[in-house]
Parts: C-alpha cells; sequence; structure tokens
C-alpha cells in the first residue's frame, strides 16, 4: 500500500483535528443507527489522531471496553468527481467499521496498518453538499485478534449493571482509538495502485527491481539523486530493472536517500499518474553468525520502542517521532524495535531519513505461559485459544505489515512475534506457516521469532535466521543479584548457541528504574541498579562473538494496565515518558559512541559525511571492522 502524497497528479487531504465521539457501553449504536443522521448533545470533542482514553478526566473514557463511536464532515470540490478518491486510516484499534452518508462503506480488523476504501460512489461532490464519515471502533480482545485477550461480565458496576472486563496478557495499555492519520487520497482513475523496489548488488552496482501494479502496464522509472540530478531512467511493463553505477549504499550511519519517480504512461506516450517514492540502496543478509548490511558486519545498538506518549497514548505525533530520532542519536543507538506492533508509516520514513535501522514487528504478543514452558497443562495454541481464527488473522497482518513497509531501507528484518508458546507442537505449525508466508512476500530480509522461552525448550530456531531472546536474569529471575547475570545470562547464550548455530540478539533486558531514586550501594528501581544492570549484561554480550545485537528494554517509560508490579506505568525506560535520561542513558551514550567510533575516523558529535564502509554498520563490539569483514571484501 503506498504512502498518500501530493505530486503533478495526485492530492491528499487531512481530516485530522477535532471529531465527534461517544462511548456505547450498551453497545446498541448500531441498532439506533448513530452511522445516520444527527447525533444529540451527548458527543465530546476528541482529537485525531490520539488514543480517547487520556483526553478526558473521566475513568469511564480511560477504562471504556467496547465500542465507541466517531463523527465528522467535510466537503469535495466538483473537480474531484472525475477521479479516484479514497478514505483511508492509518490506523484505528482494533476493529472498526465505516460509514460515509450513511451508507456503509468498509471495515477492517487490527489496530495498527492501515486500511481505505473508495468512496467514488458514496461521496457528495461540490453543491451536492457536506460529506459525513462515522467510525465505529471496538476496543474488545479475544482469542481471534492481536494481541489476544479474554472477556468476562462483572456483577459489581458503577450504576449497579453487569460490568464488561477485559483481560490480556500483554504488558502495554490497550489504547484505542484513531491512532494515526484519517486522510483523502485522490488520483487520476486507473493510476499507480502499488510500486515494489528491490534491491540487490552485483558487484559494486545496485540493481534496483521495480513492479508497477497498476491498470496501464507501461511506465517509467526514474532514479534520481538527492539534489534532484538523474541517475537513470528506463522504461518498462509492469516491471523493470534499473542498473545504478558507483552507488551510495544506504545504512545508520550514511543515511542516504534517492528518489525513485515513476510515472505511469497512457497509450501516447503522456503521463497519467506521479508517484515519488524515497528509496535507500541497501543490502541485508545473515551469514554464519553475522548480520550482514551492504556486506559489512552490522551490530544493533538501541531499544525496543512502544508508541507511547503522555495525553497521546498510541497517537501518532510528529513532535514526539522526531524527539525519539534526536534521542536515539544523541545516545549513539542505530536501531530500534516495533515493539510490538508495527509503528506509524510517518516514523518509518524519519527512519528512513535519519538513519535508524528498524525491526519491524507484527503484533502476536501475549500468546505465552513462563512456566509452563515443560509441561503446559493450558497450552495456548488450541481451538480454545490461538486456533485457525487467530492463524487467519495473524497471516493477514504479516502480510499486509509486509506490503506496507517493503520499501523502506530502514527496516532490515522482520518480526513475526515476540514471546510465544514456541515450546508447543501447535505453536511450531502455527508459526511455520507464519514463517513461510513472510519468506514468499519477502525473500530479501531476514526473519526472527522473539523468544521468552528457555533454549531447551524452544521448538522454532530453524525457522528463523537470527535467535532473539528477551531475559532478565537479576529483574524478574535471581530478582536483585546483580552477580548471577555473568553465569546466568553467559550460561544461556552458550546453551543457545550450541542448539541452534546462528547470530544472536539479546532482544530486552532491562531494570525498573524511578527517576531521582539514588542508593549507595545499589538496590532495585533505584537509577545506580539500571546502570550496573545494563553493564553487567553488555559485560557477558562483549565476551561472545556470535552477538549481533543489543537492544535494552525500554527506550522509554510506558503506560500499562493496574498492577502491583507496576509504578504508573512499566519504568524500565532510559528515558522517561517525557523523554529525559536517567543515569542509565550516559553509560549508553558512551558505550555506543565508543563502538561507532572505535575504527572509525569521523567523531560521532560532529556529523560529517562518513567514509565509506567506516560507519555504524561496521562497528562489532568484540573485533575490528577489518577482523570481521567476508573475505572477498578485505
Amino acid at each position: 500500500m503506498l504512502y498518500p502524497i501530493d505530486t503533478e497528479t495526485r492530492e491528499v487531504r487531512d481530516l485530522n483535528g477535532i471529531w465527534d465521539f461517544r462511548l456505547d457501553p450498551e453497545d446498541h449504536g448500531i441498532a439506533a443507527k448513530w452511522f445516520c443522521g444527527p447525533w444529540n448533545s451527548q458527543e465530546i470533542a476528541m482529537p485525531v489522531p490520539a488514543s480517547y482514553n487520556d483526553i478526558s478526566t473521566e475513568a469511564k473514557v480511560r477504562d471504556h471496553v467496547g465500542p465507541v463511536w466517531y463523527r465528522r464532515t467535510f466537503f469535495c470540490p466538483d473537480a474531484w468527481a472525475a477521479k479516484h478518491v479514497a478514505l483511508r486510516f492509518g490506523a484505528a484499534a482494533h476493529a472498526a467499521q465505516v460509514w460515509l452518508n450513511g451508507q456503509m462503506l468498509c471495515s477492517h480488523r487490527g489496530g495498527f496498518l492501515p486500511f481505505e476504501a473508495q468512496v467514488n460512489s458514496l461521496i457528495r461532490f461540490g453543491s451536492e453538499g457536506e460529506n459525513v464519515v462515522v467510525v465505529r471502533l471496538d476496543n474488545r480482545l479475544d482469542w481471534t485478534t492481536l494481541p489476544p485477550g479474554e472477556l468476562s461480565e462483572s456483577s459489581i458496576g458503577v450504576d449497579g449493571k453487569a460490568a464488561r472486563r477485559q483481560t490480556y496478557f500483554h504488558d502495554f495499555f490497550n489504547y484505542a482509538g484513531l491512532h494515526r492519520p484519517v486522510r483523502l487520497v485522490v488520483h487520476p482513475v486507473g493510476g499507480i495502485e502499488d510500486i515494489q523496489a528491490r534491491v540487490t548488488r552485483a558487484g559494486e552496482e545496485a540493481r534496483v527491481a521495480v513492479e508497477v501494479a497498476a491498470a496501464r502496464p507501461i511506465f517509467q522509472a526514474t532514479l534520481l539523486h538527492a539534489d534532484g540530478t538523474i541517475v537513470t531512467t528506463l522504461r518498462g511493463a509492469k516491471q523493470a530493472e534499473l542498473a545504478v553505477p558507483e552507488p551510495r549504499w544506504w545504512s545508520p550511519g550514511h543515511p542516504y536517500l534517492y528518489s525513485l519517480r515513476v510515472e505511469l504512461l497512457g497509450d501516447g506516450g503522456e503521463v497519467v499518474d506521479v508517484y515519488r517514492l524515497p528509496l535507500g540502496l541497501r543490502t541485508v543478509r545473515v551469514e554464519q553468525d553475522r548480520f550482514l548490511l551492504n556486506e559489512r558486519p552490522f551490530y544493533f545498538t538501541g531499544f525496543g520502542r512502544h508508541e507511547d506518549s503522555d495525553l497521546r497514548g498510541k497517537g501518532a505525533d510528529d513532535v514526539v517521532d522526531q524527539r525519539d530520532a534526536n534521542l536515539l542519536k544523541w545516545i549513539g543507538a542505530n536501531s530500534i524495535r516495533t515493539s510490538h506492533y508495527p509503528c506509524s508509516e510517518e516514523f518509518l520514513r524519519l527512519a528512513d531519513r535519519e538513519g535508524i535501522a528498524v525491526i519491524g514487528e507484527c503484533p502476536a504478543v501475549g500468546l505465552f505461559k513462563f512456566e509452563e514452558q515443560e509441561n503446559p497443562t493450558t497450552p495456548i495454541f488450541c481451538d480454545e485459544r490461538a486456533g485457525e481464527k487467530l492463524r487467519q488473522h495473524h497471516l493477514d497482518t504479516v502480510r499486509d505489515m509486509i506490503n506496507r513497509d517493503r520499501n523502506h531501507a530502514c527496516i532490515l528484518m522482520w518480526s513475526l512475534g515476540n514471546e510465544t508458546a514456541t515450546h508447543e507442537a501447535a505453536g511450531v505449525a502455527h508459526f511455520t506457516g507464519v514463517a513461510q508466508l513472510a519468506r514468499a512476500l519477502d525473500p530479501t530480509r531476514p526473519i526472527t521469532i522473539v523468544e521468552c522461552n528457555y533454549p531447551r525448550y524452544s521448538k522454532i530456531g530453524h525457522l528463523v535466521d537470527v535467535i532473539a531472546v528477551n531475559r532478565y536474569f537479576g529483574w524478574y529471575l535471581e530478582t536483585g543479584d546483580l552477580a548471577a547475570i555473568a553465569g546466568k545470562l553467559g550460561a544461556e547464550l552458550e546453551e543457545w548457541r550450541r542448539r541452534w548455530p546462528k547470530p544472536f540478539l539479546l532482544s530486552e533486558y532491562g531494570a525498573d528504574t524511578i527517576p531521582g531514586l539514588h542508593k549507595l550501594p545499589a538496590v532495585m528501581f533505584s537509577e545506580e541498579f539500571q546502570v550496573e544492570y545494563v553493564k553487567a549484561c553488555n559485560d557477558v554480550l562483549d565476551r561472545c562473538p556470535y552477538v549481533v545485537g543489543e537492544h535494552v528494554w525500554a527506550f522509554t517509560d510506558f503506560a500499562t494496565k493496574q498492577g502491583i508490579t507496576r509504578i504508573d506505568g512499566n519504568r524500565k525506560g532510559v528515558f522517561t515518558r517525557q523523554r529525559q535520561p536517567k543515569a542509565v542513558a550516559h553509560y549508553l551514550r558512551r558505550r555506543w559512541h565508543t563502538l561507532a567510533t572505535k575504527h572509525s575516523q569521523f567523531s560521532p558529535n560532529s556529523n560529517p559525511t562518513p567514509p565509506q564502509h567506516e560507519d555504524l554498520a561496521s562497528i562489532h563490539p568484540n573485533g575490528s571492522a577489518s577482523e570481521r569483514l567476508p573475505s572477498a571484501s578485505r
């Protein structure tokens, strides 16, 4: 799915701003036909994009379980009547039904990916009058959704009525709402529907295979430098391959972006439609125990990152995204994992531009019981829980995620799940199908499934290219014992290595920390403990040459459901929820900038253009860049 942009032939209009909003606790909005006719005075104002939970001052809004409704009006000019007009939602959590002018337009399941529908047959143009769009959202989670959950009814309600209760198994707040931009997208009838650009390497030359989906087969593809000068151009029928001599390769240390201009041509050679795709040229693959970016060993430094901020919840916000990108550069991180769902398209476009590598993750989280690895008595993957309906939804989500994000240079790997029951035979069958689909859709990127199992119980190592594990020795395990980390974590890494000799990423490790709490000697929840905890884990990683990265959990503090183990949310952030550093941020900054400059000729603070092949992609803490080069590149 193409990201909506303005070009010579395309137009985008935001429908963001203040919408009418109302709760539907009795779930009678459809029967009452709230999708047509005026609403009464029960509605309140609600900003879009945003989660609705934290905007109000009332608990009944924050904790609402069930449907809510959004409504707004807009006008369309007469000039659009001869064009293809679509209504596009960047993300709507978790299930959406959309009406336009009182008629059902479309529906969608899944809260983290976009959907759109053509509106020409229902829309009013010009003097025909205003248009009314109404959206019903439902935040309920069950065993057919990702993430999953369970619903129950309680006899104790505020008004004496039965109260609906939501149980979910993931450790982040179940924010809901129109989380990402709502837009009208206008382009010529029969115009470009989709573009796929795959980059490969042929010696020192780059090749870009371009495939265009459109009603007309003939197009012209032109690759341009950042300054607008033409590199190469070629005509094709549905597909073409561009050769790029002396390419400028994209990497976190050197995020160079070309522009791929695709022009759809009419029968007479005239330009019918134009789309411009930012394109970074890079290759990625796994070889033995190395993760290679542009044929150079790459070592991931960074975080798991939630979309979570004050007031907005999971609502997209350019200000927050840019602050996060600046903090990542300040601390010397080169990458993030989109924990635990696909992040916004806006952030991925920013990551392409700013040079942030991304592991794109689908929302298969909460499918695990830690205490039942050896002898599961209540299996997750069964007909009563994660059965065929959830499997189909998982497949659909992976398909939509890859189709949306496959052209982003920043995405180096796909994660197909986080902390799932990979010890169950049915879980292996489930993920075998998911992995096969991911490889068929995108053979250019490695895949992983983030583990919480111990290596002796995991059964899916053969499906992945990189072993990624979340582990918390010294926190949830061997609680408070920093001295235990070296032995416990070191032994487990060796066990993973013996069972699955593949590259290893420590995808989560961290300690909850209250900003301003200081203790000497260090104790849990103090800033000193967080520093010592992270350092102890890093000392283990530095002794293991097959480790290809370290992602601290988490980038910032974030909201969770209420519980006695959470103090106003999860406090494992290296930065506060307000994007300010804790003490551990300064330790990591020293470490990661040292790694980035150990074998480089440029300063991390001066932001010059780095020499080719001497950037963040070429550094590994266990050896120099030259020591870890493939023999053909030495």
